[in-house]
């Protein structure tokens, strides 16, 4: 299979994977390599190096019509029930709970295979996959985008161009972004609250708030996601109020999705609308009871992704965006170590009094705040950010 990628980037870029997002791989490691077979060309230098550094490689091969390798594909979702959905193979489980490491390769052949399922059951498959996603969160992982036809013409963009952007972005060092991300960083580590302003197309400014008081801030330097180039963290679930406008146009489950228009009381979505894709942000916020509430607050940081694709991987770390989570909150942003068992009891506990989200869902939409963009206004408690030389800076 020809990817039209030289030997020598595949390389790099499978390095950088290993040893920088994953921090190596030891003998004693289960790495779980999971793609569809398109993806094969880095899958096939990722599994020969984690077998040279004497480790495991558990190769999970995604069927073209499962969005991500979840538990269940589009099959099921067309001509199964709900009953059947729910019989989730024991064996499953324990595949996942037997990995040390978990490295996926996103890229779809026929993205179109997983779009227009019913909705009931396209929500169940989501749903009795949050069991095995809260497994992996709490093990070292990281994704990262292998460019296919299908996703270069969702961009609008031949193969050969859009493979260079994807490319020249997986190969370069993520070590500049600790620099680049450190003022934001502590700034955002004192802040305790959040306020966004945007402009909806029809010329009404809308403001939205949230605390992210005692959060946990990340900086993201290519450890989770590769390409990299974010701050990010969880905010009280409870406390967003006001209206906020998402102009830049995300992909999802084989759709676009653009114009997103959320009003949130108390914590929860209370209406919610877009300009384009609206079945599909219906069936996201009504997953379950958390997809109607945020997860994430994040500022992108990664001025050398000038060409903005439409893909959450990309899309969510420009320079100068802001982008916000439907759905589950990351726990490691309210304890330090979420896999302990001090730290899923505190998880436990901060869920059930609404403060940390929960849910099938964690799906970034990007507002941009660039000249052009609806984005208007980002405070940091009493201080306004600034976007430039294409990122985020405290005057």
């Amino acid at each position: 299979m020809s990817s039209g990628i030289s030997h020598q980037d595949l390389e790099t870029w499978a390095d950088y994977l290993l040893d920088h997002s994953l921090g190596g791989i030891r003998p004693e490691d289960v790495v779980m390599l999971k793609g569809e077979p398109i993806t094969w060309p880095l899958l096939s230098i990722l599994q020969d190096k984690v077998f040279a550094a004497g480790a495991v490689a558990d190769l999970n091969l995604v069927a073209p019509d499962n969005d991500r390798g979840k538990v269940w594909g589009a099959s099921i979702a067309r001509h199964g029930t709900i009953e059947q959905i729910e019989r989730v193979p024991a064996w499953h489980r324990q595949r996942y709970e037997a990995m040390t490491k978990y490295l996926e390769v996103l890229g779809a052949e026929r993205p179109d295979l997983f779009t227009g399922l019913p909705e009931d059951t396209a929500q169940a498959v989501m749903r009795v996959d949050e069991p095995i996603k809260e497994i992996r969160l709490l093990k070292p992982w990281v994704i990262t985008l292998y460019p296919t036809q299908a996703f270069a013409d969702l961009e609008e963009m031949s193969l050969e161009e859009y493979t260079q952007v994807i490319v020249s972005a997986s190969t370069t060092d993520p070590l500049q972004l600790e620099r680049i991300e450190a003022p934001l960083h502590e700034l955002m580590s004192r802040t305790r609250t959040i306020r966004v302003v945007t402009e909806h197309p029809d010329g009404r400014e809308l403001t939205m708030q949230l605390s992210i008081a005692g959060r946990n801030v990340i900086k993201c330097t290519g450890k989770r996601n590769f390409p990299d180039g974010e701050v990010f963290t969880s905010p009280d679930a409870r406390s967003v109020e006001g209206e906020i406008f998402v102009d830049m146009p995300v992909f999802y489950g084989g759709t676009t999705i653009r114009g997103v228009y959320l009003r949130f009381v108390g914590g929860v979505i209370e209406q919610y609308s877009a300009l384009e894709g609206g079945d599909a942000l219906a069936k996201i916020i009504e997953t379950d009871e958390g997809s109607h509430r945020l997860g994430e607050i994040a500022l992108g940081m990664n001025a050398g992704i000038e060409k903005v694709l439409r893909h959450p991987l990309f899309v969510e770390k420009v320079g100068g965006t802001l982008h916000i989570a439907i759905g589950a909150s990351y726990p490691e942003c309210f304890v330090d170590d979420p896999a302990s068992e001090e730290g899923r009891r505190r998880c436990d506990e901060l869920h059930r009094e609404g403060l940390l989200n929960r849910s099938a869902q964690h799906v970034d939409i990007v507002t941009d705040f660039r000249p052009g963009g609806a984005g208007r206004a980002v405070y940091l408690d009493d201080t306004r950010l600034e976007v430039r030389d294409r990122i985020w800076v405290a005057p």
